[in-house]
């Protein structure tokens, strides 16, 4: 008998299917917006060329190939040398891999840490939630970039320590709004359905509410990338980036003393790091009109 009555409340548990739905009436109105649509174009775009033009080019962008300061449309590149005599074009290409996997790998760890406190503070509640708030509050307060210049600085500067770096200095506002969502759901009919069948805590919490509050935790991510690319930009301006690996910071910092003879070797990957953000922001927009339940009823 009282199979039959858990059976019976399992059935009636709403959440199941729910956030395909919810994703699938987002993709039709995150389509139907033309700048987020043009974002992820562009986006795909600067993927492909990162990824493809490597293997394409073989080069080293390392390599000395010119005269140092060459304007673009020279004979020694079409973007022109920088201030040691690289060809920009290659740095370019090879320095956004290292810009855009920096950004990628940042973002997840921001948004893995942050779920994961803002999940289990929000569930739980209590001492819990307020021990874990006072942390969060505590990173919150500090200045993120100076707290990932102080990580970089005590450790070798490579790409994993400056995604590690500027993945704890970026967490809290995930933490925040998963802890937010968390408080938001956990008194819903379904979840109390899943108490009474018997469902674990760890089964409620990542496996019921987490995906019924993962739409705002995608656009949270996808913004992380755009802020860690600027985060990784703004330490190897500071000098405190990878030396052995060309990236579009890299290049801007190592080439800023030469700002005013040769606007091209600072302005370029300042435009490839803005378009990248642009891009992302975009995308992160066309996101949040796509899961906004008040947008898709008027789309």
């Amino acid at each position: 008998m009282s199979t039959h009555v858990a059976k019976e409340q399992e059935s009636c548990i709403p959440d199941k299917g729910k956030p395909a739905g919810q994703f699938k009436e987002a993709l039709g109105v995150f389509c139907r917006n033309p700048t987020a649509v043009f974002g992820l174009i562009l986006l795909m775009v600067i993927v492909g060329i990162t990824v493809l033009g490597p293997q394409l080019m073989d080069a080293d962008p390392f390599e000395i190939t010119g005269l140092p300061l060459e304007p673009p449309d020279s004979e020694y590149g079409l973007l022109g040398t920088d201030y040691l005599g690289r060809n920009l074009l290659v740095g370019m290409v090879y320095g956004g891999q290292a810009t855009l996997l920096t950004g990628v790998i940042a973002a997840f760890l921001a948004v893995f840490i942050g779920v994961v406190i803002g999940a289990v503070s929000g569930y739980y509640g209590g001492w819990v939630d307020e021990t874990l708030m006072r942390i969060t509050e505590f990173f919150q307060v500090l200045p993120a970039l100076l707290f990932a210049m102080v990580i970089v600085s005590l450790f070798s500067p490579t790409l994993w320590s400056i995604s590690i770096a500027i993945g704890l200095a970026s967490w809290t506002n995930t933490a925040r709004l998963t802890r937010g969502e968390f408080l938001r759901l956990k008194r819903q009919d379904y979840i109390l359905a899943e108490r009474v069948i018997g469902a674990g805590n760890g089964r409620i919490i990542w496996k019921v509410i987490l995906p019924n509050a993962i739409a705002p935790l995608i656009v949270s991510a996808t913004l992380a990338v755009g802020t860690a690319v600027l985060f990784e930009a703004g330490l190897s301006f500071l000098g405190l980036g990878d030396p052995n690996m060309m990236s579009w910071g890299l290049m801007i910092g190592s080439n800023r003393p030469y700002i005013l003879v040769a606007w091209w070797a600072v302005t370029l990957p300042g435009i490839a790091i803005f378009l990248t953000v642009l891009s992302v922001s975009l995308i992160g927009d066309g996101l949040t009109d796509a899961f906004n339940p008040r947008l898709r009823e008027r789309s």
